[in-house]
């Protein structure tokens, strides 16, 4: 069983395992750059992809049932971050600190920016209390200290890395 991400009439679909190589380097990403509300609910989405706490194969989401934002301005600004997030992991941010090499990582992670970079945040229609994407009081703020990557305020106490170690951290 797999993971699938949609976004403007195209998938990503990916192996249990390499769900878990993509959300982990793109956590490393988002922690790093997010700064506003909107990117840190983004973080949260995110976070909500860790399959070592929510399960494995049920995890993805579609572009489509984000809020990108109200105003064009905002929507820019949105789609801008993601892409942003998506450039600095594919330049294997902090990839020297996993314990592992993600030898698909890149390809998976060029896939999802063409996605993104093709998805026109107009057009989405996010669903309010059916949507996937988390509201601003469940912005992931709080950080770990040992992988100082964000974690899923209300869902767990410990981050992707620190779900994924045996035993947790």
């Amino acid at each position: 069983m797999g993971n699938t991400f949609h976004g403007g009439g195209r998938s990503l679909s990916m192996s249990n395992g390499s769900t878990d190589v993509f959300v982990d380097v793109l956590m490393l990403a988002v922690s790093d750059l997010a700064e506003s509300g909107w990117e840190y609910r983004f973080a949260t989405l995110l976070t909500l992809q860790d399959q070592s706490a929510v399960g494995r194969g049920v995890v993805g989401f579609d572009l489509e049932e984000i809020d990108w934002g109200g105003s064009p301005g905002e929507q820019a600004a949105a789609k801008n971050f993601v892409l942003r997030v998506l450039d600095l992991a594919l330049r294997r941010h902090r990839w020297d600190e996993l314990d592992y090499e993600p030898p698909y990582a890149e390809g998976f992670l060029r896939q999802y920016r063409e996605m993104v970079e093709a998805f026109d945040p107009a057009c989405a229609e996010p669903q309010n209390a059916l949507s996937p994407f988390p509201g601003p009081e469940e912005a992931a703020m709080a950080s770990c200290v040992r992988h100082r990557v964000l974690c899923a305020p209300a869902n767990w106490d410990a981050c992707v890395f620190c779900n994924a170690s045996e035993p947790p951290c």
